[in-house]
């Protein structure tokens, strides 16, 4: 565990390497087990050892001290203060302490291993009042101090009087400082059956955690704890910070410019609406965009499913395609679409794909055979060379515009919108629309623009469009939101049956 857990911070001290920290991280982390005239601990040792790898792989200076003497762990605070003091206004200060703690008339204390005591009244002569950790720290006037103490295990001198309370005493945190405990006041903590302790296993996964501030950090301490423990052991923390302190920085966001983030809305509207026509218009405007490619896959997978009548398209090999351009359907969607512009055969669904890929493997066939129906022939490309007669394209007119004549592209528009209804086409495409044409549009992409501008309508694209809904799998795309309604589709629908005169 503690091997893998050093191999992460490896990596992440690579990562890190080019990045300064705009403060000073110095920490004291101290772990005492090999207790003489006590009970002994298991854990503290190791628990100080992965506190300390862990935070070096977290950019502090540290200094380390296992199993301390009375008087080398006052020396190593005296040290600490003296460094702490001479990092400057901006550095960080932690210091963590394992062990043996305990409390007389409200005031703690961290047992050193050669403690030996028969009186309470000889306890700050023996042991480190944690007080004087804090003063220390105080004393440096630095923005943030941390101090953590997994230090309430069972008390070893229950026997003498005046010492008999379980735990530590809650300490009032001097300004700019946050305290934590491996358990709430008076309570005691879990030494942990396992390498380490509950609460500094927590810990040190805790801390290595981008982004998360120091309050989030040991909030999710206290839940890991209370779920080992079963609810008997709960971490406590009190706090004086009055600046922010993250462990380890947020990794960077990109950031988009004013263009870019709105290219992004824009095609988040238009992917929700998986809409044949409204992916058109976005390439149209982003040929050359972020999300292209992604609009020409959904496109192809679109258009595909109109063809087949919402059914899988077929994967298969195009005698007109090298070999290497012969793949299925779904691993090449540019092939997809091409594909299912042969199987339906009609001029609007080789426009339809040489409106997604001007510059396509195909685009050559494809415009051939545009061209050709056009003309009123076609060339079946896989049928070596034999002309065949252009499927003829029934009218579904409505009947209010069947009997109203032939539909031109001079005719009145019937339409349930007065915005556009007794409008010709020509004249229609010069109004603006009323509303989007792609919910979440920008406004400056459409207000108070003509629709011959948004969707670039001219004569021949309109007919490209017309000629899109005579497909029978395409009827649905009538129903669809548009600027103008239904009306004006319906009217497009039977202009193009009419040869778009």
């Amino acid at each position: 565990m503690i091997w893998v857990r050093l191999m992460v911070l490896a990596v992440a001290a690579v990562c890190w390497g080019g990045r300064v920290l705009a403060e000073e991280r110095l920490a004291l982390v101290i772990g005492n087990s090999a207790y003489g005239a006590v009970q002994p601990l298991d854990n503290p040792v190791r628990d100080a050892r992965l506190i300390a790898e862990t935070l070096e792989g977290l950019g502090f200076d540290v200094t380390l001290a296992a199993d301390a003497r009375q008087i080398e762990m006052k020396r190593a605070i005296g040290q600490f203060g003296r460094k702490l003091r001479g990092a400057g206004e901006d550095a960080t200060g932690l210091f963590y302490y394992a062990g043996h703690g305990v409390q007389s008339f409200g005031s703690n204390y961290l047992l050193p291993v050669d403690v030996a005591l028969a009186d309470a009244a000889d306890l700050d002569l023996m042991a480190v009042e944690a007080q004087s950790v804090l003063r220390q720290m105080a004393s440096a006037r630095n923005r943030t101090n941390l101090v953590i103490l997994d230090a309430c295990r069972n008390n070893p001198f229950k026997d003498i009087a005046d010492l008999n309370e379980t735990g530590l005493a809650e300490m009032k945190a001097p300004t700019g400082t946050f305290l934590a405990y491996a358990t709430a006041p008076g309570g005691v903590a879990l030494d942990g059956e396992g390498e380490n302790s509950p609460f500094t296993e927590a810990l040190a996964r805790e801390i290595t955690v981008p982004g998360r501030p120091v309050e989030q950090v040991f909030k999710q301490v206290r839940r890991a704890v209370l779920d080992l423990s079963g609810g008997g052991q709960t971490p406590w923390d009190t706090s004086s910070l009055v600046s922010d302190f993250v462990f380890v920085p947020a990794e960077p966001e990109e950031v988009m410019s004013a263009a870019e983030l709105q290219e992004a809305q824009f095609w988040q509207s238009v992917q929700a609406s998986r809409d044949a026509m409204q992916i058109m218009l976005y390439l149209r405007g982003y040929g050359d965009g972020k999300y292209a490619d992604e609009a020409r896959g959904l496109l192809s997978e679109l258009m595909a499913e109109e063809l087949q009548g919402g059914a899988p398209v077929a994967a298969a090999p195009d005698a007109a395609a090298p070999a290497a351009e012969s793949a299925p359907a779904a691993a090449d969607a540019e092939t997809a679409m091409f594909q299912a512009a042969r199987d339906d055969g009609s001029k609007a669904a080789y426009e339809a794909y040489l409106m997604a890929y001007p510059e396509g493997r195909f685009a050559v066939i494809a415009a051939a055979e545009a061209a050709a129906m056009k003309a009123g022939g076609s060339q079946d490309p896989a049928a070596g060379g034999e002309a065949v007669a252009a499927a003829p394209q029934p009218d579904p007119a409505p009947p209010a515009l069947a009997e109203a004549g032939p539909v031109t592209y001079a005719s009145p528009i019937q339409s349930e919108m007065p915005q556009i209804a007794g409008l010709t086409l020509a004249e229609a495409v010069t109004r603006s629309p009323v509303f989007p044409p792609i919910e979440g549009l920008p406004e400056s992409y459409w207000k108070d623009q003509s629709c011959s501008a948004c969707h670039q309508w001219t004569r021949e694209r309109l007919c490209t469009q017309g000629n899109t809904y005579l497909s029978l799998n395409m009827q649905r795309s009538l129903g669809k939101q548009h600027p103008f309604g239904g009306g004006l589709k319906q009217t497009l629908k039977s202009w193009a049956a009419g040869g778009c005169q």
